[in-house]
């Protein structure tokens, strides 16, 4: 399975306001909207990381040439995926590429199965914060890269290089902080993308991770009918037989309302 993990900045809307605090800003107050100032993404797995930008002021031709370039890059890669995986992706990220190739004209790229690791970690877990940063050092993977804030993005949007430099850096830290995260989250992703599709393997293999490290242990009962339960030896994950190994069937009833 070609899995793609995926981060992107983006620049801020420049707006007209009147105060600092509980301001609704209609959109006569928009000056400019934001825009993708830049994305990270690497194939799972692989050690390369993808970083591209954008370069000049909106409105400039190095600007427009730069902009386009990095969208077709993004959807270049997004074409060969399988499953994309990011944190809070599914509100932010994917919304905004496709935004990006709307606006330029661009078809869709080939449907992939989103894996947004921070719905996992609201799901499944109770952390007190659900911050990509909180949740990766919680779980002894390192954090972000550290830096001066809002003035980081003001600086890139001015084109700074220096500033760039780090915003280069921080992108591409988040891209590989997403890749152990989701080696650890893997057997509590539900639903995941079933890895037994992509395997050419007679023997039964974990649906989560691919392991064919899998051992049986119980069964899983529905109202009904019972299947042989698994649960892979390699990433904890349970899962189950598609052969109803029910006994005495028909002395199985099922109630009515």
């Amino acid at each position: 399975m070609n899995t793609l993990i995926v981060d992107i900045e983006t620049a801020p809307h420049r707006v007209y306001a009147w105060g600092l605090w509980g301001q609704d800003i209609s959109t006569n107050q928009i000056v400019e909207p934001g825009y993708t100032l830049c994305w990270g993404a690497k194939w799972l797995g692989k050690p390369k990381v993808f970083f591209e930008r954008v370069s000049g002021a909106p409105g400039t031709r190095e600007f427009k040439g730069s902009f386009r370039r990095m969208v077709e890059a993004a959807h270049a890669l997004l074409e060969e995926a399988d499953a994309v995986i990011h944190y809070n992706g599914n509100k932010f990220d994917m919304p905004t590429l496709k935004k990006e190739f709307l606006m330029l004209g661009l078809d869709p790229p080939s449907p992939q199965t989103q894996i947004d690791l921070l719905r996992v970690v609201k799901k499944q877990f109770r952390f007190p914060s659900n911050k990509l940063d909180y949740v990766a050092r919680a779980l002894g993977l390192g954090g972000k890269v550290k830096h001066m804030g809002m003035d980081l993005w003001k600086q890139c949007m001015a084109g700074d290089e220096n500033a760039w430099r780090v915003m280069r850096r921080y992108n591409i830290r988040d891209v590989r902080m997403l890749e152990p995260l989701y080696e650890r989250l893997v057997p509590w992703i539900q639903p995941h993308p079933n890895m037994g599709l992509y395997m050419d393997s007679a023997s039964p293999v974990c649906p989560n991770c691919g392991s064919s490290s899998i051992i049986k242990k119980g069964l899983t009962r529905t109202a009904t009918q019972a299947y042989q339960r698994y649960k892979c030896r390699a990433c904890g994950k349970w899962s189950r037989g598609r052969r109803n190994v029910t006994q005495n069937k028909e002395a199985i009833l099922a109630g009515v309302a």
